[in-house]
């Protein structure tokens, strides 16, 4: 890199650096959607099971009788689900912690429902907002996975 080079690209970080204008929305403002974990669709739950086992995942949840269960390894989670649905998932869990505990303060699920479609988000299913329980809703990114918020609790008290 030569030193015009260097010059330039010292002063455009310097102006960033100095910008009044946010780089990102205050964080009271940014969504908050909870743990996360992916849903497969599997074709052989015994032998996804086996497989994710091998890569040291334990058994958290689910039933496999009934073609589903939960993985974890750590803080990551996998849940394997057979004859289901289609596609996987990518899957938010407002109001959770890793291990499935409670939390005391979320953004509840229709919370951020609001937010999406006042951002201009299209919902392929949307949460009932006359409901305080558990909700769900699901988008779908431009690539065409579908996200799955789902929440589990009743809204935080506030």
């Amino acid at each position: 890199m030569n030193a015009l080079t260097s010059l330039a690209l010292a002063s455009a970080l310097a102006a960033v650096a100095t910008s009044t204008t946010p780089l990102q929305e205050p964080q009271s403002k940014r969504l908050s959607f909870g743990n996360f974990s992916v849903s497969l669709a599997v074709k052989d739950i015994k032998a996804s099971k086996a497989f994710y086992e091998k890569l040291d995942f334990e058994v958290v949840g689910g039933d496999i009788d009934k073609n589903w269960i939960i993985l974890q390894n750590g803080t990551t989670t996998v849940g394997l689900f057979q004859g289901m649905f289609e596609r996987n998932i990518l899957t938010f869990n407002p109001g959770w912690t890793h291990k499935q505990e409670k939390l005391a303060d979320f953004q509840d699920v229709r919370e951020l429902q609001r937010t999406l479609k006042a951002r201009g988000i299209a919902l392929q299913v949307a949460a009932d907002e006359t409901t305080s329980g558990p909700a769900s809703f699901v988008l779908v990114d431009p690539d065409g996975n579908p996200i799955l918020v789902d929440q589990h609790v009743p809204k935080p008290a506030r």
